[in-house]
Parts: structure tokens; C-alpha cells; sequence
């Protein structure tokens, strides 16, 4: 029996045409954080991260009547129009947003060419929390709150399913905490 070795490729190459190869591992996701920074996981806003969107999901939450006539779910009914404008502008070029997690830090990157706006490094918190505000719940959405003690450090408005991202925050930071101290 016979066994292969995978050498991982190198973080950056360039190709024979000269152009510079995208990198590659031999494990998807997997390159040390001192040789390049690769994105793991992106999430954007939802329209839980605006307060309007915010005040409409408080209306959407009105439970007076019968299901499924409520008041809140005819409210939703009525305000398509305005909550697609409310989304499509979230949408616009100048004023995209997504929130990346790399096997450096966490992000937030506006514009079409995803500028990164700001950014909190593994080393600046040891806690993130869900926080939920009113009118988010019915999303489903919540802000992730970065904390180096009690003080707040970085803060994700209205990430869709949280704790999904704030679990992923996790593992990558641990991971990222054992690799520097190995180094």
C-alpha cells in the first residue's frame, strides 16, 4: 500500500503568461495567517441593521387578530414597496456592506471594491455576544457585539442568523490564538 503527501502550493504564484495565480491550499480555508489573509466566511446586513427596519419588524410583531389576519402580518403586507426600497438601498453601490471573517480578523468592507472600513483584530476581544433589539427578532437577525472584558470593542449590526457567524468568530479566533502562541 501506497501512500501520497500533499504539499500544500505556495500562498501566491505566478503563472508562466506571468500572472499572478490565486492561492491555493491543499485543504479549502486552511493558510497560515503569516502567509496571506483568506476570507472564510462573509455575511451581510440584513435590513434588521437600519432602524427603520428595525421599527417595521416592532410592527411586524403585532399580534391583534386572528392568524393569519393580524395586524402585524397586514402591516407587512402594506409596507412591501417601502421595505424593497429599504433593501435595494442597502444594495447600492456607495453603500454596500458585507462583514468578513479571515484567518486574520473580522471586517467590515464597503463599496463595490470592498473597501475595509473597519476591522477588529482575534487579539482584541475574548467574548461575543448576541444582542438582539427590538424588531430584529422578527428578521431572524441580531448584532455581534466584540468584547475585551466589558468594553465593546467592534460591533456587527444585523447579521442574519448570528450565532451562526459569532460560533464561526469563535473557532477562528481560538485557532488563530494557538497558532500565534505555537509560533
Amino acid at each position: 500500500m501506497t501512500t501520497a503527501s500533499v504539499a500544500p502550493a505556495p500562498a501566491s504564484s505566478v503563472g508562466a503568461d506571468g500572472m499572478k495565480r490565486r492561492e491555493r491550499s491543499s485543504i479549502a480555508g486552511v493558510v497560515p495567517p503569516a502567509t496571506s489573509e483568506v476570507t472564510i466566511m462573509s455575511a451581510w446586513p440584513s435590513v434588521a441593521a437600519s432602524s427603520a427596519g428595525q421599527l417595521f419588524g416592532r410592527l411586524y410583531l403585532i399580534d391583534l387578530g386572528m392568524w393569519p389576519v393580524t395586524l402585524g402580518n397586514l402591516i407587512a403586507l402594506a409596507s412591501i414597496p417601502v421595505m424593497l426600497m429599504l433593501y435595494l438601498s442597502l444594495r447600492l453601490p456607495w453603500a454596500i456592506t458585507r462583514y468578513r471573517l479571515t484567518n486574520r480578523r473580522i471586517t467590515i468592507d464597503r463599496g463595490i471594491a470592498w473597501k475595509v472600513e473597519q476591522y477588529v483584530d482575534f487579539n482584541r476581544f475574548d467574548s461575543v455576544v448576541v444582542e438582539v433589539r427590538p424588531g430584529q427578532e422578527w428578521y431572524p437577525a441580531g448584532d455581534l457585539v466584540f468584547r475585551l472584558g466589558t468594553t465593546e470593542t467592534f460591533r456587527l449590526a444585523g447579521v442574519r442568523r448570528p450565532e451562526v457567524f459569532r460560533q464561526a468568530c469563535l473557532k477562528v479566533q481560538q485557532s488563530y490564538m494557538s497558532v500565534a502562541a505555537s509560533v
